[in-house]
């Protein structure tokens, strides 16, 4: 029957991943390797979601809500075609460059702290961007589409490569590999060209919230410190991708040798 062929194949293939050589592919030291990315990252998201419990505390002196602070601030750098809206979920916060709104999640739209201001002042820094043509955000809004494939795909090509070389004793497995390298590392610089905007979004946030008084010194402190650790988020997962696409580099890269 066609299922018991597809089973015996799975089987097969799976037997042939278990005894691929050590020294060219240790899954163990891969697996130890995706831990610790993932435990680092887990230590920051920690930290970044305890830093805004705590200033959401913080209540803002000129009481305005996360919503009225981004729509100031877009008016304040002449923007009157961008929306402020409302979206479910927590740290959901992002700025749509397509519709051209300013989304912030339910409890950054109507809450009235540092956190939120901080957040809601960041998204609109995207808008700012984005009415500027900054460059960086320009070249990520260009790989979107292109990561949206290569982030879904590249994983697949690489094991399916490998094991596929292995079995046959061809170069095609090869060359399969390797494409799926290349599209990780299509990923993996789109990590770190997130990098720049989203600092720079921060910075524009920052500025404004100084240079406009819209908050104390406390409360400046405060959106100051969450904006720190939501930047550090990124610079984790953009390592993290390094570090992928720099192992299966060598195991692929040494499989020819």
């Amino acid at each position: 029957m066609p299922n018991c062929h597809f089973v015996t194949l799975a089987c097969n293939l799976l037997l042939i991943l278990l005894n691929l050589e050590i020294k060219k592919i240790d899954m163990l030291g891969y697996y130890i390797m995706i831990g610790a990315i993932a435990l680092v990252s887990w230590l920051v998201s920690s930290r970044l979601k305890s830093k805004f419990e705590y200033y959401s505390k913080v209540s803002l002196r000129n009481g305005m809500s996360g919503a009225e602070i981004a729509e100031k601030m877009l008016h304040d750098h002449g923007i009157f075609d961008v929306k402020v809206i409302s979206t479910p979920g927590r740290l959901t916060d992002h700025y749509n460059p397509m519709d051209k709104t300013v989304n912030l999640s339910e409890a950054v739209y109507n809450q009235r702290n540092a956190a939120a201001a901080a957040v809601a002042a960041h998204e609109v820094g995207h808008a700012v961007q984005h009415a500027h043509a900054y460059s960086w955000l320009t070249m990520r809004s260009k790989m979107v589409p292109v990561v949206n494939i290569s982030s879904s795909m590249s994983q697949w090509l690489i094991m399916g490569g490998l094991i596929l070389g292995f079995a046959s004793k061809s170069s095609i497995g090869f060359y399969v590999a390797v494409a799926g390298l290349i599209l990780m590392a299509i990923a993996t610089t789109f990590s770190f060209v997130t990098l720049p905007v989203e600092y720079d979004a921060s910075n524009r946030a920052l500025a404004w919230l100084k240079n406009k008084n819209m908050v104390s010194q406390q409360e400046y402190a405060g959106a100051e410190d969450s904006l720190k650790w939501a930047a550090r988020t990124y610079v984790v997962a953009a390592l993290g991708a390094l570090a992928s696409l720099l192992y299966w580099a060598f195991q692929i890269l040494g499989s020819r040798e």
